[in-house]
């Protein structure tokens, strides 16, 4: 049987990274803020395009203003999906009282629905951190799948030394650190425990977690693919070709360069905002031949409804 893969892009606004690097979200102009918009989501769209494919893009409502909709409008005709990554994008939403998630998601799904979406059928969650009151408002309101569980042992570890370098540098970033125990959830779909979300159960949704190496858990998304040593690239893929399903999360500043008009305030703050265009979107384009030679690419919300079959595959 051929696997399933799916790729998505988070379109996180500038101005989250820069609270993510403890610095003034006021930094980013409103037109480095379009630039996510304008040009990203297009490349994105292009890029699928390219080996046949239709992909999912995580739309945060907060950052859809009216030079935003046009954009958003052209990649749903286009066939692709419009999911849901929280309205505000707040890192801590796992932690809010219930209402407050409630009315958070609320506010996300009037965004797609304003610019021609469907309801979501999926989610992921700020920064990828879920909690059992987050997964069980999403399985309340009817979604069929989160996207959320990165279960990447590097990517916890130097999350966690990056927060402690800006402590000790007197900068407080937005992000927060996920539970360790997220590091020990599976790396293939499955139904979540709707109390314990790193493990399996049975919730009437779906778990797509974002796609790691077996043993050491490397993260096989596009930050990793624009920026690792081609070897380990290729070495990493190799690993995870023959798996009944592969996620590959992309960001849209892996569609983006310097030559945008990032500000320079956060090409200082982060190695892949430096890259050139042309650089990441050749090892990009790479990694989806691969994938389509290898995978049948549908959106995430197709890879949901075979979750059963993924699951079957995995343990045969």
């Amino acid at each position: 049987m051929t696997g399933l893969a799916s790729i998505s892009v988070d379109l996180d606004g500038l101005g989250h990274y820069a609270a993510i690097h403890g610095l003034d979200p006021g930094s980013v102009s409103d037109e480095a803020r379009g630039l996510v918009h304008r040009l990203a989501v297009p490349r994105f769209a292009e890029l699928l395009e390219g080996v046949g494919a239709r992909g999912t893009l995580f739309v945060i409502g907060a950052e859809v203003d009216a030079k935003a909709r046009g954009p958003l409008e052209d990649v749903l005709r286009r066939g692709h999906e419009l999911a849901s990554h929280s309205h505000a994008h707040d890192y801590a939403l796992s932690r809010a009282a219930p209402a407050d998630i409630e009315a958070d998601l609320a506010r996300a799904e009037a965004v797609l629905s304003e610019v021609g979406a469907p309801r979501p059928l999926g989610f992921r969650a700020p920064g990828y951190t879920l909690s059992p009151a987050l997964l069980g408002a999403l399985a309340a309101r009817g979604y069929a799948y989160d996207a959320s569980i990165f279960p990447a042992a590097p990517y916890w570890g130097a999350k966690a030394l990056t927060l402690g370098w800006l402590r000790l540098r007197g900068r407080r970033s937005a992000a927060i650190l996920d539970d360790p125990r997220v590091l020990l959830a599976p790396r293939l779909p499955y139904r979540p425990d709707l109390a314990h979300p790193a493990r399996r159960g049975q919730a009437p949704l779906v778990e797509l977690p974002m796609s790691v190496t077996p043993r050491a858990r490397l993260p096989f998304i596009g930050t990793f693919v624009v920026l690792a040593p081609w070897p380990m690239v290729r070495g990493a893929y190799a690993s995870l070709r023959s798996a009944p399903f592969l996620s590959l999360e992309l960001h849209a500043v892996d569609l983006l360069g310097p030559d945008d008009g990032l500000p320079e305030v956060l090409t200082r703050s982060q190695p892949d905002l430096a890259r050139p265009l042309a650089a990441k979107l050749s090892r990009l384009r790479q990694v989806l031949e691969w994938l389509a030679r290898d995978f049948r690419l549908v959106p995430l919300r197709e890879a949901a409804r075979s979750v059963d079959e993924v699951t079957a595959a995995a343990v045969s």
